[in-house]
């Protein structure tokens, strides 16, 4: 595979294999020099994985991870040790809520709260990830954390269970809301299915499911699949370099001056210091700040 392809891959992460496994099964597969992916997900939940290609890599902090859509299910009567069909079931209730006390509950949880991560999460707790704390069957506790929930639909309750449809931000644990929103109702619950819908710029409309990804060719994969690295980042101030000689000079990490009349998004400060995004052929080449006329580059990609 060419080491100077550069992008973004819409992946859809099945149920059943972590964002690690997957990733590696792409590189692997069309021999990629190097992948990282944007938000992880858990193993038992499905759904949009973006996957950075190469020097796109560099770029994964400026994905808007404060645009996220979950589908999911909560499964009432039920508290598992992990917030999630893969626990074990530590609480039982024969409350079931009704869709009226539902519906009249969940806006609660709209906007910046507070949230306890499920104890199966990656977060580190004197140096060791939780679920591994959690695997050696140790009592522990977690801290809560700040999070983002910018709306929730209620799409109906069959069979004991209630779906929604939700918009989060970065950091937000779908099993904790499942768990919380239980609570809130007096009974217990957990989250029986997941289903991440978009990311930022990134959604299922224009995913490729990961089997279907593996059995392409290596020309198809390029030519078909892969996004330029600027058409994924939102809101940004971006500049298209066509000179070669400033191609060359941002190569060597040397400032260059550009025509700020030319910027795709006009600065409301055009004279103080302005983080830009330079581009080449749809693909980003640098990033860093402008000063007047002068780019002087944070990162080069070239």
């Amino acid at each position: 595979m060419n080491e100077n392809l550069q992008g973004w891959l819409n992946l859809y992460k099945p149920i059943g294999i972590s964002s690690f496994s997957a990733l590696y099964k792409v590189k692997k597969k069309f021999n990629i020099k190097k992948l990282g992916h944007a938000g992880t997900l858990d193993p038992n939940a499905e759904g949009i994985l973006p996957i950075a290609i190469n020097k796109a890599t560099k770029l994964i902090s400026f994905i808007n991870h404060n645009s996220k859509k979950y589908y999911f299910k909560i499964k009432w009567g039920e508290q598992t040790t992990t917030d999630d069909a893969e626990g074990e079931v530590i609480n039982y209730s024969s409350n079931i809520p009704s869709n009226e006390n539902i519906k009249e509950i969940i806006n609660n949880f709209i906007g910046y709260t507070y949230q306890i991560p499920p104890k199966a999460s990656a977060i580190k707790v004197d140096g060791k990830r939780a679920y591994t704390i959690l695997r050696e069957k140790k009592i522990f506790s977690l801290s809560e954390k700040k999070v983002f929930l910018k709306t929730i639909k209620f799409l109906g309750t069959e069979n004991n269970t209630t779906k929604f449809l939700i918009e989060c931000g970065k950091g937000f644990y779908v099993r904790s809301l499942a768990r919380d929103i239980a609570f809130k109702l007096g009974t217990f619950g957990h989250a029986i299915e997941i289903k991440r819908v978009k990311v930022g710029n990134f959604d299922i409309k224009t995913s490729i499911l990961l089997d279907d990804l593996l059995k392409i060719g290596q020309s198809e994969f390029g030519f078909k699949y892969i996004s330029s690295s600027i058409s994924m980042l939102d809101d940004i101030l971006a500049y298209e370099i066509e000179e070669e000689s400033d191609l060359r000079d941002l190569s060597l990490g040397k400032k260059i001056f550009i025509d700020k009349k030319k910027l795709v998004k006009i600065s409301l400060n055009p004279d103080n210091e302005t983080f830009v995004f330079l581009s080449n052929k749809g693909n980003i080449v640098s990033f860093g700040k402008l000063v007047g006329d002068l780019f002087q580059p944070h990162k080069v990609l070239t």
